[in-house]
């Protein structure tokens, strides 16, 4: 096969556009048909069930347990059965407040959508729009992070530091006995098996 010139120069300018075609592509693309467009199907079922969304973690990541988590693991942390109870009465009145919260939040960012749709809002509306979605999310990440500090003080220095081994913030104490320690009162005092 033989090519001229200006062919072989007409192939090599084609190439990169042949080659990858995705280039173009945004990272959003297929999110336009969502329901809402900042938020997946995912984050939805998350919010509808009052579950955490992430809205913790400087709750969660700093040693201040959270009631869902902490129930989930209460027979590891050794909890007694009114710490349990008093878990319980925190962790549905959370839920109950995140759904309320979440439900205000999702409308929230509903509207701000909505603004989008076939037009484009004034600049006061989209203004309202943003603080009102801002303030619907502070009120449902304050929902979940007032839960972290309402449990905390339920529980014993040692639970709450079982509570981030097992959920994987800090070494295990029962792994290694510290240097001068009674083996057998180190592993009883932090609840090894």
């Amino acid at each position: 096969m033989h090519f001229t010139r200006t062919t072989l120069a007409i192939l090599l300018l084609a190439m990169p556009v042949m080659a990858d075609d995705t280039s173009k592509h945004s990272p959003y693309a297929g999110e336009q048909a969502r329901e809402i467009a900042s938020l997946s199907a995912d984050d939805l079922a998350e919010l509808a069930e009052g579950g955490g969304w992430g809205l913790a973690r400087a709750a969660e990541l700093n040693g201040v347990p959270g009631p869902a988590h902490l129930l989930e693991l209460a027979e590891e942390i050794g909890l007694d059965a009114s710490q349990r109870t008093a878990v319980e009465v925190i962790r549905d009145e959370m839920r109950a407040d995140a759904i309320a919260a979440g439900e205000r939040f999702v409308a929230a960012e509903r509207a701000l959508d909505a603004a989008f749709t076939g037009t484009v809002p004034d600049a006061a509306t989209l203004e309202r729009l943003v603080r009102d979605a801002g303030t619907a999310r502070a009120e449902l990440r304050l929902v979940h992070l007032a839960a972290h500090l309402r449990t905390t003080p339920l529980l014993t220095a040692a639970q709450v530091e079982r509570y981030g081994v097992l959920r994987g913030y800090a070494d295990d104490p029962c792994d290694a006995v510290p240097e001068g320690h009674d083996p057998e009162m180190w592993r009883r005092h932090n609840g090894c098996g």
